[in-house]
């Protein structure tokens, strides 16, 4: 009875009343021992080897992730196909699960008199996506929330004290693309709501539409699951860690007296060592060619058979489907699609973006150029070949208006197909020059020579006399406007995220052709943008993504310049991004001065999910972010490195290679997704996981450009002991210099 009374008074109120009559009708047994609560690298805790005399009864199928986590775990228990079976074979006070087999097209039948049943033989149910609630009213099923482009809006929300002090109120876990059914209950232990947090709901439950995920019944022994909790694994339910112990309590509630030690299982994507795992000297090359496949594994490049069918369906933004695992695998003469989108399928399955960018088929091509170098593969040179005469010869991206030397955005390459080629953002030009002119070096081709000067100059004729470009244009505004409106204006844009890598350009440019104003532009521009850091820089999704892509044309000023004053900038913006440098090798996120941010981190509940955004809610939230910033610093040290021959960027360097193999996706469930990088990674529970606000690209998104490319890029360059400052030094830019500046500045 003193058990009894110190557990009343733990759990305390209508929960502890209920738990202390189910025990005084169990007869004494051995201890259920149930889940654990530390995470050991990709490996999480969960149930345990202990026999209680009762068993547990599973209503399910053999391969359910609760069943075989359990049969894992040693828990004694049973599995049977119908719960009335279960209800007449179980001994009084067990516990019987009776899991949603049916789940997302059809609910849980459970009868009115299996309810009565089981509370007359003092059983205890748990029961998931029910289609009726003894006393409650149960409504049709419905699926979560979405954004406008496709993003989950809602999010399971701890709303009790139950699961104490492991998951506290209002922390944040995650059911991903779930189909519930709508019941008011009083009270719930988890909750679906639109919520704004890290970790924690910080602007509390919202008033309205809140839905009961996981709620208690004590009057009937009952608890109820609005939805399929026990396909925990398959869905990937986030964090991994978290939904252990809702476990936990559940099997605690259904078999008392808890008593527990560890096992673990693997989550079905899971990184591909552990926090303190070595890395062998091969590593970096070994994670180079499994991010290469990745590629051709996620069947991403065009086919011409389903070509038109992408052109069809596919839009600007928000275009998604599902991943193409029998469709054939295209050469790179009809692109690449954009990546995975971050929206997680109930089934663990993500669509993907059907969106044909210019940038990331140009950064593509380099990575694929790469392998042909390293791995002696001629197809994937071929490949690399391929993309870059997608990009200049063979689609819209640079045709029309774009091809035509009497029209103001000639040489411009358009943002995206198939609607959104009249489009033109001067940091995605930079980045599809930068891969092509990487691709030309390692082929030692001079094919896109002419079509890169153009693209090159056409973006130094909209920029204006300070050397700032707007962050994109568009057709409409360069066919009212004129070239030279842009090319003559004093406009001042301190945005590195949207600046950086075209004065990059440039200054390589200058150093091909020996264009004056390539280099005048750039160097005025990066001498006013260094007065004006840190307290005046925009910043996108955070201040250290400036930094990262800042670092890029400051090395190659010094490639230019090798000035003490140069060397300055580059070690204090790289000092600052490197402060912020996990000893595991991460580099942690920071939002800059308030003011300065152009998606800055939702300031409600509401404004959750209504526009780009960054992984973290505040500043110390432990997250990485591999499309806005790790990818981008990884690319600069090295260069600095390079360039410098400084250890304190090589230091930096190594450490972020090492962190980028350990966290590369591995799975056997989603083999598409194996060999890629998300974009977001908490290097503190060591898990994907982050604040998904972002309505495009949130934490779970794999871009085939910005992440995979340039990790994939920086890995490869390190093992050939090579800079892309040397790779894009082979074009033969010059000879095409006169007639074209005359052609495009008469």
């Amino acid at each position: 009875m003193e058990l009894l009374r110190a557990e009343y008074q733990r759990r305390g109120g209508v929960q502890g009343r209920a738990l202390a009559e189910r025990k005084a009708d169990w007869p004494r047994r051995d201890v259920l021992r149930t889940l654990g609560a530390a995470s050991v690298a990709a490996l999480v805790p969960v149930l345990s080897k202990a026999r209680p005399r009762n068993p547990l009864y599973f209503i399910c199928r053999e391969d359910n992730d609760l069943y075989r986590v359990a049969m894992s775990a040693g828990i004694v228990l049973s599995r049977h196909d119908q719960a009335e079976d279960a209800v007449a074979r179980a001994v009084p006070g067990s516990g019987i699960l009776i899991l949603a087999e049916g789940y997302p097209r059809r609910t849980t039948p459970v009868a009115p008199r299996l309810y009565r049943d089981a509370a007359r033989k003092r059983l205890n149910l748990y029961v998931e996506f029910p289609s009726s609630v003894p006393g409650l009213n149960v409504e049709e099923p419905r699926p979560v929330a979405y954004g406008k482009y496709h993003n989950v809006l809602d999010r399971a929300v701890v709303a009790s004290e139950a699961f104490a002090p492991a998951l506290k109120r209002l922390r944040i876990l995650t059911l991903h693309d779930c189909i519930y059914v709508p019941v008011q209950s009083p009270s719930a232990e988890l909750v679906l709501a639109r919520v704004a947090g890290f970790d924690t709901a910080v602007y509390g439950l919202p008033k309205h539409d809140v839905y009961p995920v996981l709620f208690q019944r004590p009057s009937h022994r009952l608890i109820v699951a609005t939805t399929k909790l026990s396909e925990f694994v398959k869905g990937r339910y986030g964090p991994s860690a978290a939904w252990a112990h809702v476990w936990k309590w559940i099997l605690e509630w259904l078999s008392p007296y808890p008593s527990f030690s560890l096992l673990h299982w693997t989550p079905a994507v899971h990184p591909a060592m552990g926090r303190d795992q070595m890395v062998s000297e091969t590593g970096e090359v070994e994670a180079f060619r499994r991010g290469v496949a990745w590629f051709s594994n996620a069947k991403l490049f065009v086919a011409s058979s389903w070509k038109k069918v992408v052109y069809e369906s596919a839009s600007a933004r928000g275009s998604l489907h599902d991943p193409l695992p029998s469709w054939p695998l295209g050469d790179g003469s009809d692109g690449i699609l954009e990546g995975f989108s971050s929206q997680i399928k109930w089934n663990g399955t993500q669509p993907v973006g059907w969106n044909l960018r210019t940038d990331c088929a140009g950064e593509v091509s380099m990575a694929m150029a790469l392998s042909g170098r390293i791995e002696k593969k001629p197809e994937n040179s071929a490949l690399a070949a391929n993309l870059n005469n997608f990009i200049y010869f063979n689609s819209d991206l640079a045709s029309g208006p774009r091809g035509d030397p009497n029209n103001p955005s000639f040489g411009l390459l358009g943002w995206s197909l198939p609607e959104a080629s009249g489009i033109y953002y001067g940091d995605d030009n930079a980045r599809s020059m930068l891969g092509t002119l990487a691709t030309a070096g390692l082929l030692r081709s001079n094919r896109w020579d002419e079509k890169v000067l153009r693209c090159l100059l056409a973006n130094l004729r909209t920029t204006g006399v300070l050397g700032f470009r707007h962050n994109y244009l568009t057709q409409s505004e360069l066919e009212k406007f004129g070239w030279r409106h842009f090319y003559d204006e004093k406009f001042v844009n301190y945005h590195p995220h949207y600046e950086a890598y075209l004065w990059a350009c440039f200054l390589r440019a200058y150093d091909t052709t020996r264009y004056a104003p390539f280099l005048e532009r750039a160097r005025t521009a990066i001498r006013m943008t260094m007065a004006a850091y840190p307290n005046h820089w925009r910043w996108t999704n955070g201040l250290q993504q400036e930094r990262a892509r800042m670092l890029l044309p400051l090395t190659w000023l010094i490639r230019l310049e090798d000035t003490p004053e140069h060397r300055g900038w580059l070690q204090r913006v790289a000092a600052d991004l490197i402060s912020f440098q996990d000893q595991s090798g991460a580099i942690r996120e920071e939002i800059g001065s308030v003011g300065e941010g152009e998606f800055g981190p939702p300031k409600s509940n509401a404004q959750y999910g209504t526009s780009e955004a960054p992984l973290l809610q505040e500043n110390g939230d432990p997250v990485s972010d591999l499309l806005y910033t790790t990818n981008f610093a990884f690319l600069g040290l090295h260069e600095a490195a390079a360039a410098t021959h400084e250890p304190f960027y090589a230091r930096a360097g190594n450490k972020l290679a090492k962190f980028l193999c350990r966290i590369q996706i591995e799975s056997e469930k989603q083999p598409e997704l194996a060999g890629g990088w998300f974009r977001a990674f908490d290097y503190k529970r060591w898990d994907y996981w982050a604040s998904a606000s972002d309505w495009g690209w949130g934490p779970w998104s794999i871009e085939t450009g910005w992440t995979m490319s340039w990790i994939c890029g920086v890995l490869a360059m390190r093992h050939l002991n090579i800079s892309l400052w040397e790779l894009t030094g082979w074009s033969r830019l010059r000879r095409h210099l006169n007639p074209l500046v005359s052609v495009m500045f008469s």
